[in-house]
């Protein structure tokens, strides 16, 4: 599974969360990743209006306020479907086989069901939520 969709979360959280803009070297360094792939992840998320960059400072600042940022909004921003996709079905399973005739068909409607949920979760929760969630766990944990 990709991981876009964790790093551009992380990434929004410290854009948000930052004083001043960050750069895509100072964000790279958080997620554990290469400043290349944090501008390829910027640049979905300036597409879709979620963050921008003003000339003359270097850096990214939300364009859209944490409260009212869906998961769902930046899952789409980064993903390469509209809908969310979690599961995979193996591709040659065995016609004659009675599990292999059946299973693609049975799976697909269990993964659909699945994914409906995920994306209403989704849907349902913002990047504060996030925010507030970190807050948490940083209060409670002992490394503040």
């Amino acid at each position: 599974m990709d991981t876009r969709f964790s790093s551009a979360i992380h990434m929004l959280i410290l854009i948000s969360e930052a004083e001043t803009p960050m750069t895509s070297e100072e964000i790279a360094t958080s997620v554990g990743t290469n400043a290349s792939y944090i501008r390829k992840v910027t640049g979905l998320l300036k597409k879709k209006g979620i963050i921008e960059s003003k000339r003359g400072v270097s850096g990214f600042q939300l364009a859209i306020s944490p409260g009212e940022l869906l998961l769902y909004d930046v899952y789409q921003a980064v993903s390469e479907t509209d809908r969310v996709h979690v599961f995979d079905l193996h591709q040659n399973p065995n016609d004659q086989c009675i599990v292999g005739k059946h299973i693609r068909p049975v799976l697909s409607d269990v993964f659909r069901s699945v994914e409906e949920k995920a994306e209403q979760e989704l849907r349902n929760t913002t990047l504060a939520d996030c925010i507030d969630r970190m807050k948490e766990r940083i209060e409670g944990s002992d490394d503040k």
